[in-house]
């Protein structure tokens, strides 16, 4: 059939080779019987296997073929790794399961499970409805007008054995995977398999009606078959994984706020209640490549999975590594692998081969049914081979033996499953092949449809699904909590207030705002969960969390390992599951360790899912400069541009007490209601700052406002504050963070010189409030811009790009900080903005 398609190594002819000389058994067997005398799975269980193995290998070859004229545009396969279809029949199909690239076959007998039963689809709710499938939006016009080994399958040294659970949600009348779900009952062939067949063909020439990505990337990804999308090569989704383990079994063990509601748990009641998307006793399935074993998410996730299983909390997740000796061109050593995988502290570790189906699945469910009993993590190594190369573009021969490339042909796992068939008597040779060469046939036929359908015609459509904004329903949801906490939930919030609400303490400073935010968002949000490095016993470094884990308990508000990719990870995982997580980065410079979380991860989700997944989150990051007497550059970093370059990434600057409540809720309303990603960037600075002209005037404090008034001073996102100082006519400074205080000081400076400026606090760095800028920029025909990130890749960048680009035609000028960092002690005054130099640069420009 498709044997024009293959590499050199003719993994199609070789195929066919072995199946031919295939000497048929003495007596057939009955497909319901078990396949061999001992086995688990029945003859036609095994059809199964080999039915979705068969399919994902001729995915594989047409995706070659489409590549060889220009219409396929993804040549990354599953070829020799088709064993991991054992794995998924180990599994249920409402486990949720995060796939690596050459996940082929676990996709292809996961859809054909669900589309033998639909009942055995994971309940979508709340979030798993592809966008373009939704319910109309009554509010889109208002928004848019604004184991061992063979012989050992378990490593009981590699973590002690706990005592058996007896939590009574966890069921022990079903041992997970011992009676795999029939895909297609060996009956109906390849029609079980077409859906999942056209799904991968669809990623594979970038149709915009792929049902997961539409047309944005070849992932393995459907909501109803509890499977996330991931684009990840290097393991950048374990931590995810990680956290959703721990937040499903967060949510499973919730009391009074915990109750089952059909397949899932229900969190929390009224307006702020969700589902979480899988049933309590659910598992978190990840698979990766021996290569990223290596890599430091990778390292990052074990060590969390094990240091929380030390800790005594559980998470459940069954880690697949998928072993083919090979990361592109560079080998594994002989044994790091296992070496590696035994040695993580906490974490079971099985062992199979790929290549035996009946063992592989022995091994999985073995492995599920722990993972699924005890609530802890273990890993499965899976060894396999890689056929057909790393991709279209590899020859292995230039780094590959031709002994190598033959032994690897010799383990095929496809036809490994095809001599267990035949050798029991369950068909022949010639009977297999005719069913590969009829899902050739379909496949081939599925290839030249898909070929004509449609592509993502616009960039608008390529963005469409980044990060919706309804900031209609971003308002009302503010509104919403507004009189919830003035009526039905007064009584609770004077409580958790200690009988003193936060409207009548008086005065606060930036930090006291944020910590009575936080708690509003608290009682308004239950499946809020706060975590972070030292914000649970300590209350955070700057006390911004105080008393918060007193409040709400220790299972909303936590501290985590120091480890900023894990955090994030938990956060990612904890949204992904139903929670409403509010992570800390302690130091802005701390996040760099783990940006790709946010950008490869966090902001991805819709995009590669159209919105059918989403991971709403808040993270709090402490940051920016001008702490005195502290530091250096960890602690004062002011470098901001890896976040403004990730797109759909909210940027939430707040300077003064009276903003940071009002942006908070925001940011929370917008996490809930549209699955953003924020990021709430707290100025370290202004923390504890109080006064503004001089020592005393108590001008940096406000009064945090009582519920009636959040509605009036709610800040949208994208939205700017301005300060008119004299006149306001003579020049406009844009700014944000501690440049607000300085541009303030320094405008009074200008007004005894009778120079009226408006000094514009844009407060949001993504989206930057365009409108605003222009508006006020054009209102004195002068800008001064005070940037103090730095001059290269800092904010000033974008303003006045904004400028250039609306037509800006006035006079403009930049003060920003050196491009260097921030060092220690009096030294970093030469190379940050000061009020001397913003009053300088404004005087430079109405010389002009």
């Amino acid at each position: 059939m498709l044997s024009d398609v293959t590499t050199p190594q003719d993994l199609d002819d070789r195929f066919r080779e072995t199946l031919a000389a295939l000497p048929a058994a003495e007596r057939r067997r009955d497909p319901a019987d078990p396949v061999t005398d001992d086995a688990p799975l029945t003859g036609a269980q095994v059809l199964d296997l080999f039915d979705a193995q068969v399919t994902s290998r001729q995915l594989d070859l047409a995706g070659r073929w489409l590549r060889s004229f220009g219409e396929g545009f993804y040549t990354i396969g599953s070829a020799g790794h088709e064993g991991n279809a054992a794995v998924a029949a180990a599994l249920r199909p409402t486990d949720p399961a995060l796939l690596h690239y050459r996940s082929g076959a676990f996709y292809c007998l996961r859809a054909a499970q669900v589309a033998a039963d639909p009942t055995l689809a994971t309940d979508s709710e709340p979030s798993a409805v592809p966008a373009r499938t939704a319910d109309p939006d009554p509010d889109q016009d208002a928004d848019r007008a604004r184991s061992a080994d063979s012989e050992s399958t378990v490593d009981s040294a590699a973590t002690r054995d706990p005592e058996p659970t007896s939590d009574p949600q966890v069921s022990e009348s079903e041992p997970a995977g011992t009676e795999p779900t029939s895909a297609t009952g060996a009956a109906n062939g390849f029609a079980a398999y077409a859906d999942a067949a056209r799904d991968v063909l669809r990623g594979m020439v970038a149709s915009s009606l792929e049902p997961i990505a539409g047309g944005r990337h070849k992932v393995f990804g459907r909501a109803d078959l509890a499977i996330v999308p991931t684009t990840s090569t290097i393991a950048s989704h374990l931590p995810r994984a990680v956290g959703m383990g721990l937040a499903v079994e967060r949510l499973r063990r919730l009391d009074s706020a915990g109750r089952r509601t059909g397949a899932g748990v229900r969190v929390g009641s009224g307006a702020g209640a969700t589902h979480a998307p899988w049933p309590p006793d659910a598992i978190v399935v990840c698979s990766f490549g021996d290569a990223s074993v290596n890599h430091a998410s990778a390292t990052a996730a074990f060590n969390t999975a094990g240091w929380y299983d030390h800790a005594g909390l559980r998470i459940p997740v069954l880690f697949v590594c998928e072993d083919n000796g090979l990361g592109i061109s560079v080998r594994s050593p002989e044994g790091w692998v296992e070496t590696t995988l035994r040695a993580k502290p906490g974490i079971r570790y099985f062992s199979a081969d790929g290549a035996d189906p009946v063992r592989t699945y022995e091994v999985a469910a073995e492995a599920a049914a722990w993972v699924r009993r005890n609530r802890r993590p273990a890993v499965l190594h899976l060894r396999t081979v890689r056929l057909m190369g790393h991709a279209g573009a590899d020859a292995e021969s230039a780094y590959r033996s031709p002994a190598e490339l033959a032994e690897d042909l010799d383990r095929d796992p496809v036809a490994a499953t095809a001599r267990l068939l035949v050798d029991a008597g369950v068909a022949t040779g010639e009977e297999l092949l005719a069913r590969y060469d009829e899902t050739g046939w379909q496949v081939r036929r599925l290839a030249e449809e898909v070929l004509g359908e449609p592509k993502l015609a616009s960039a608008a459509d390529v963005v469409s699904a980044l990060a919706p904004r309804r900031p209609v329903r971003v308002a009302r949801a503010v509104a919403d909590a507004a009189a919830r906490a003035s009526g039905p939930g007064a009584g609770a919030r004077a409580e958790a207030f200690g009988g003193k609400s936060p409207e009548l303490a008086g005065p606060m400073t930036l930090a006291q705002s944020i910590n009575a935010a936080l708690a509003d968002g608290m009682l308004d949000h239950p499946q809020m969960a706060l975590f972070g490095e030292d914000v649970a016993a300590k209350g955070g470094v700057y006390g911004v969390t105080k008393g918060l884990r007193d409040r709400f308990g220790a299972a909303r508000v936590f501290d985590t390992l120091l480890d900023e990719t894990s955090v994030l990870g938990l956060g990612l995982g904890a949204g992904l599951a139903g929670m409403l997580p509010v992570p800390e980065i302690q130091y802005l410079a701390y996040l760099h360790n783990a940006e790709d979380q946010l950008r490869g991860e966090a902001a991805t989700m819709r995009f590669f899912s159209q919105g059918a997944f989403r991971n709403p989150m808040v993270v709090r990051v402490a940051g920016l400069a001008y702490q005195e007497g502290f530091g250096g550059h960890f602690h004062n970093d002011n470098s901001v541009a890896v976040l403004r370059d990730v797109p759909g990434l909210v940027v939430a600057v707040p300077a003064r007490p009276d903003d940071a409540a009002p942006m908070l809720r925001t940011c929370l309303a917008s996490a809930a209601v549209d699955g953003s990603v924020c990021v709430f960037l707290e100025p370290i600075a202004l923390y504890h700052t109080r006064d503004l002209y001089t020592e005393g005037d108590g001008e940096w404090l406000a009064g945090y406002p009582e519920p009636g008034g959040w509605v009036a001073g709610h800040v949208p996102i994208g939205r700017a504050r301005v300060y008119r100082v004299g006149s306001a006519d003579d020049l406009t400074i844009i700014t944000f963070g501690n440049g607000v205080r300085m541009s303030l000081r320094a405008a009074a400076v200008l007004a005894e010189d009778g120079v009226g400026t408006r000094v514009v606090d844009l407060r949001w760095l993504a989206p930057l409030p365009v409108a605003d800028i222009i508006r006020e920029s054009s209102a004195t025909g002068r800008v001064l811009v005070v940037d103090e990130t730095r001059r290269s890749g800092g904010v000033g960048e974008g303003v006045i790009a904004a400028l250039v680009d609306a037509g800006y035609v006035g006079a403009a000028r930049r003060v920003a900080g050196v491009d260097s960092f921030v060092p220690l002690g009096p030294a970093a005054r030469h190379v940050l903005v000061s009020a001397e130099a913003i009053t300088d640069g404004a005087r430079t420009l109405l010389a002009r």
